[in-house]
């Protein structure tokens, strides 16, 4: 892990400057009061009715009560940002988990001004006990409310390849497949413990087809989304909601590498919209936009060879990481 930069912000504003080499850091953010940084420390079809909806809160929300608290990994840019600016209101306090500390604390002054208060956490989900750690920690001393697991690696094999590399293949699985479920897994057991919560693994239509030229991605997203609907399955006497996010093409950083054509394209704002409203509501799936819906069932009655042989002759392209 690289050398981080925490600071001690006062709404939104650095006081003090400190580098630290860590496994990670966390910085507090808020409004109107004295902020601490903590930084440096060393991490070792559902069945609606048994589910409660969540309101989220306003502005009458009274002061004595902790801020409904919504933690969202991937939260600098993309989906997980967009999440984040959606759920940020007067009453919410946000947990923002990403990789660039600069966009982490961008996100995070945004959320401020729109009224809530944001903790930012910079960290690699390729260690996946140092997200656990650091998850359990942030549950112990405030207990989360909504959980958003949307980080994840998108790549496709090299040009020329006739495969991914080994470590693709390895930094794609952990960061795809078993960091968000190992989180979902704990955070599930200590939302039963509650009997209230709300958990969402941000997939894709990925999962749903077989992608000669990113067999990690569309192999991880499809194990993600089935361990989501099995544990939906599980939690849900629990009154606790597990909801899989099947997005296709969302104008996000990640999809903006591939060259070409992005078909049915949604922005980050109309799909944060949607999925905020599928958490709310309990959902076990949500799969969008439509289009894609029906591309799923076509190819559920094609043939495979047939499908397997149009897919190998797709050409798909992306631009390397800026």
């Amino acid at each position: 892990m690289s050398v981080l930069s925490g600071s001690v912000i006062m709404a939104g504003v650095p006081l003090i400057e400190k580098n630290t080499p860590s496994a990670g850091v966390m910085c507090q953010y808020g409004t109107g009061s004295h902020l601490v940084a903590w930084e440096g420390y060393t991490l070792p079809a559902p069945i609606r009715p048994r589910i409660k909806r969540f309101s989220m809160p306003d502005a009458s929300v009274s002061s004595t009560r902790a801020p409904f608290h919504v933690l969202i990994t991937g939260g600098s840019s993309g989906i997980g940002a967009a999440l984040a600016l959606q759920y940020a209101r007067p009453g919410t306090h946000l947990t923002l988990w990403g990789r660039n500390p600069a966009r982490l604390e961008d996100i995070a002054a945004q959320v401020i001004r729109k009224g809530a208060s944001a903790d930012i956490f910079s960290l690699d989900l390729c260690r996946t006990d140092d997200a656990l750690a650091a998850l359990r920690k942030t549950d112990d001393s405030h207990p989360i409310d909504i959980l958003v697991l949307g980080a994840g690696l998108g790549d496709i094999r090299p040009e020329g390849a006739l495969t991914e590399t080994a470590e693709q293949v390895r930094d794609i699985s952990l960061v795809n497949f078993t960091t968000p479920a190992t989180l979902a897994t704990e955070m599930a057991s200590r939302m039963a413990i509650r009997q209230a919560g709300r958990i969402a693994l941000i997939g894709s239509v990925a999962a749903f087809h077989d992608l000669p030229v990113a067999t990690a991605y569309s192999g991880s997203k499809a194990g993600l989304a089935r361990f989501s609907t099995a544990l939906h399955a599980a939690m849900t006497p629990h009154h606790v909601s597990v909801t899989l996010i099947s997005p296709g093409y969302v104008d996000t950083p990640m999809s903006q590498r591939l060259e070409g054509a992005r078909p049915f394209l949604v922005s980050s704002k109309r799909a944060a919209h949607m999925i905020t409203r599928a958490i709310g509501q309990g959902r076990a799936h949500l799969l969008f936009p439509w289009p894609f819906a029906i591309a799923r069932f076509l190819e559920m009655i094609v043939p495979r060879a047939i499908v397997h042989r149009l897919l190998r002759t797709a050409e798909v392209k992306q631009r390397p990481i800026r």
